[in-house]
């Protein structure tokens, strides 16, 4: 596929980075020529220097016949327009553009053919929003991941010491929880990926992947850790548009105190929020802190646009007694260097925000698509089609589906029905299946998978 990046930010390189591992024609264009190449001496992409939305550039980069553009520069007046250009002047089938700003987002009539051609908007700040939001909602949970519209749910813990199934077989985890259906996808230890099997023993620290419906959730995971008690108060540090997204979102739910230490913006923010109570301060302020009774505070959200202001706040809050600590981190290198005891989650808007744009990379019909473990592995809702002549999937038991070494197929949602995935379970057409790959490299032979054959119409 020959795709167009706009912007060589955040966002922009760690999308090029990841499709241009697949095979696909990548070419970015930036203004800045020093991050190109950069960004070039990295990975093995085509770069054009100038200002993305102008059609000249544009022709330079190949938008005549490219499948795709990607506006993903820092401004979303950039990004609409360039959709504009690439329409009227080149006729791109797929135009997908980062739209931040809420004033836009309110008025979906904006982003239509009619108007401004944008067939996908996205807007990072809410992706990180919902995805920190079902974090609170999973306290014990490193990872929650939705599919199928939320009915399913994709849950990474971490095993610890005295959970029930720690130092037991997999194949023991139905007899735990007779009438609860739960798969487990995949186990990391000590880094590295095990494909779980019947025989498989779960040990203290494993990282465990596993697929269930939303409501088994709380069940399986008391499998593998103790359950602690359900949030109640939650404390954000920062009130900029994440930060407001968040106590606006889950205010109504959770009791929620929110810390800015811009004047104005503290009082605007009173302003727009009802019940959530907005403090002045530094989130780094030992004594504010303490005072907010942060050892009471069940989740401590570090939502700043100074991702060394969020590690130092969470750390202090996380020795100050908050049960669970989150920080926002941009930089990739970043994330596993915090992500520890000291931090328990580090958040990467450029990871929530790449699984978006991956749904509309994928060949096949692919209806949601999740990156893992910073790129490294994918889970993916794929839609089956067709049928047992022309389809390599439909009318197949899962252990006939040939699937590539590491991808397991954890559910299968049929209508409003979730089924946990057995060896014996057949999928039929119009299935979405779930799977897991521990090697997203083998993510082109899963899309093939399904793929049907020409005598399908």
């Amino acid at each position: 596929m020959k795709i167009i990046i706009l912007g060589a930010g955040q966002v922009g390189s760690s999308v090029a980075q990841n499709l241009s591992s697949e095979a696909n024609d990548i070419t970015v264009i930036d203004h800045r020529p020093d991050i190109l190449q950069d960004l070039q001496d990295r990975i093995d992409i085509r770069t054009v220097t100038g200002h993305a939305s102008h059609p000249e550039i544009l022709t330079r980069a190949g938008a005549e016949d490219a499948d795709m553009i990607l506006a993903v520069t820092n401004s979303d007046e950039t990004n609409m327009v360039a959709c504009q250009v690439a329409y009227t002047l080149f006729h791109t089938p797929i135009k997908i553009a980062r739209v931040r700003a809420p004033e836009y987002l309110k008025h979906p009539k904006l982003f239509s053919q009619e108007a401004l051609p944008v067939d996908v908007f996205i807007s990072p700040e809410q992706l990180v929003t919902d995805y920190i939001e079902r974090l609170i909602e999973q306290p014990e949970a490193l990872q929650v991941l939705d599919f199928a519209d939320g009915r399913v749910q994709l849950v990474a813990v971490r095993a610890v010491r005295g959970g029930p199934l720690v130092g037991q077989e997999l194949c023991e985890l139905r007899e735990h929880m007779p009438g609860v259906e739960a798969r487990v996808a995949a186990i990391f230890r000590r880094g590295a990926a095990i494909l779980p099997e019947g025989d498989t023993v779960i040990e203290a620290d494993d990282e465990v992947f596993f697929i269930a419906a939303r409501k088994h959730i709380r069940a399986v995971t008391s499998e593998l850790r103790t359950l602690g008690k359900r949030v109640k108060r939650v404390m954000i540090a920062g009130g900029g548009n994440i930060g407001l997204r968040l106590a606006e979102a889950i205010e109504g739910r959770y009791q929620v105190k929110l810390i800015e230490c811009n004047a104005e913006v503290a009082r605007l923010r009173s302003e727009q929020l009802e019940s959530s109570i907005v403090l002045l301060g530094d989130a780094a302020d030992e004594e504010l802190l303490i005072e907010e009774n942060i050892e009471n505070t069940d989740v401590f959200c570090a939502l700043t646009n100074d991702e060394e202001a969020n590690i130092l706040s969470a750390m202090l809050a996380k020795r100050l007694g908050a049960r669970k600590v989150m920080s926002l981190i941009n930089r990739p290198a970043y994330v596993d260097l915090v992500q520890s005891d000291a931090i328990d989650i580090a958040v990467s808007p450029q990871q929530a925000t790449i699984g978006s744009l991956l749904t509309h990379v994928r060949r096949g019909d692919v209806a949601v698509v999740h990156s893992l473990r910073r790129g490294a592995a994918e889970a993916i809702e794929a839609v089956a089609h067709g049928d047992s002549k022309n389809s390599r999937v439909v009318g197949r038991t899962v252990e006939e589906i040939r699937l590539p070494p590491g991808a397991t197929i954890g559910a299968v949602v049929r209508g409003e029905e979730v089924l946990i995935a057995h060896h014996d379970t057949v999928i039929q057409s119009e299935d979405h299946v779930i799977l897991f790959l521990i090697d997203k490299q083998k993510i082109a032979e899963v899309e093939r998978l399904f793929q049907v054959g020409v005598t399908f119409f």
